[in-house]
Order: C-alpha cells, then structure tokens, then sequence
C-alpha cells in the first residue's frame, strides 16, 4: 500500500497526486512508467511517473479523469493508500544534440522528466506543449527548466500561439532548425501527426505509446504493438519507439477495444 501525501488539482480533471513510495522513488528513471490501481479489485493502468523525490521517497503522477480508475483515483484524498504500483521502462537517455520535446495535454507531465534528463546529459532542448486552451496548459514552469526555449500553442489561441504542436515544429522545420531528435507524447492522432511531419526530413523521432496494458511483465499481449512490421510488447520493449514505423492505425483500432465496456461501467 502507497500512501498519498499530497493531491492538487493542476487544471479541470487534471489531478496531480504525491505518493509515498521509498523504493520506486529511488529507482525511477526519465520516461519511466507505474502500473497503478485505484482499488484492489480495479483495473491496472500505466501513468508516467511525472516526478520523483529520491529523498523524501515520493513520486508524483499527473493523469486526467477521464476513465473509470482515473475518475477512482481522482476522488482519493491526502492520506488514501494507492493499492499497487509496479515499475515500468525508462526512456532511452544519452547525448543527441538538439532535441525537441514535445508534449501535448496532459501528456507534458511524462515529457518533462525526460526532457530534464536529456538536459542533464548535455542536449539543448526545446519544448513544445500544447493544450486545447488556456486553463488546460500545465506543467509550464517545469518545462522552461528543463529546455532552453518553451514554445507554447492552444487550440483557441487563447495562449501562446493559436495552433496545433505540430504548426510550431513545421514552423521550426521550414526555417531550418537543426533539430537532432524529437521526442512527443499525447494523443495518439499528435504523435502520428508529428512523426509524419519529421519523416521526411529524416530526423529520429520517439514517441511514447500507451496502449491498453494489464499485467505489465510481458506475458499478456495486451500492451502488443506493431513497429516497423514486427509485433512489439510495449510494457517491456517499450513504452518509447520510433515514430516513423509504428502502425497508427492498428495501434488506433486496439485502443477502442473497449469503449462499450468503458461506458458502461462509467454509469455503474
């Protein structure tokens, strides 16, 4: 059992929650993922850990509520005990060069760890976040600390540029920004937006998939992918692969598997 020691609602249904968890917390790495449970008899769900605290043994996860366990776990409180948390893979660091991170929703709280940790490494990063409007933009003062250059663009203009992520990195592409890597995590149709916008430039680029996943240690198949042909387990292969041969489509159909059952237990 982990204890929550602080809950914050970061924007509407965007909760943010610090979990007492010594030995995760010691162990952790940029990217890496947790396998949380909102209740013992409740589904399995993969959240990015958005944060850590080696010393004071926390974690911290960001998600929206929007499911069934997020909805659960948005209604805990300070002092609740998350049932489970299993340690998933960490993001491939190492020195790139220039690197963009680029996080849509609330999918910048998984960016930001890994942009720190390339910044660490020696990369200049520049980050890319975009949200549907204003009071959904997060995790702002975060990412200026781990990049050299924020670029900030919402769906309504109501911030920053009015503009999808990919209108800024098209903008950055065309006057010739030397860009070694890209690194996008969000919503699925961003990443495949974004890694056909960097294909033909031929610039690396990561995306970080989360597919429906249940037991987290490969044995399952549930979290299965295919990238560039070849049947990958995204629980342990993954959760980051490159953008330019993941199947889109198939990942797309595989994530409404379920939408009947989601909905259904969302009214029970």
């Amino acid at each position: 059992m982990f204890k929550i020691i602080e809950k914050t609602e970061l924007a509407p249904k965007i909760v943010k929650l610090v979990i007492e968890a010594p030995q995760v917390a010691k162990k952790a790495l940029p990217g890496q993922f947790v396998m949380v449970m909102a209740q013992e008899e409740g589904e399995r769900i993969p959240l990015t850990i958005a944060g850590c605290d080696a010393v004071k043994g926390t974690i911290d996860i960001v998600f929206m509520e929007i499911g069934k366990t997020t909805v659960l776990l948005g209604k805990m409180r300070e002092g609740d005990f998350v049932p489970t948390l299993l340690l998933g893979t960490p993001s491939r660091i190492e020195k790139f060069g220039t690197v963009v991170c680029i996080g849509g929703g609330v999918g910048v709280t998984a960016v930001y760890p890994v942009a720190m940790g390339l910044k660490k490494a020696g990369n200049l990063v520049i980050g890319i976040v975009g949200a549907r409007k204003k009071e959904l933009v997060i995790f702002e003062k975060e990412m200026k600390s781990a990049t050299i250059a924020l670029k900030i663009g919402t769906d309504d203009g109501s911030y920053g540029i009015k503009g999808f992520v990919t209108d800024i990195l098209k903008e950055m592409l065309e006057v010739g920004t030397h860009i070694d890597l890209v690194y996008a995590v969000g919503p699925l149709p961003m990443m495949r937006a974004v890694s056909n916008l960097t294909k033909p430039y031929g610039i690396k680029t990561l995306v970080s998939l989360n597919p429906i996943m249940v037991d987290a240690t490969g044995m399952c198949g549930a979290c299965r992918v295919t990238v560039g042909g070849v049947t990958r387990l995204c629980c342990v292969e993954g959760p980051d692969f490159d953008g330019h041969l993941v199947d889109f489509d198939e990942l797309a159909k595989r994530q409404k598997s379920y939408l009947k059952e989601e909905k259904e237990i969302m009214n029970m």
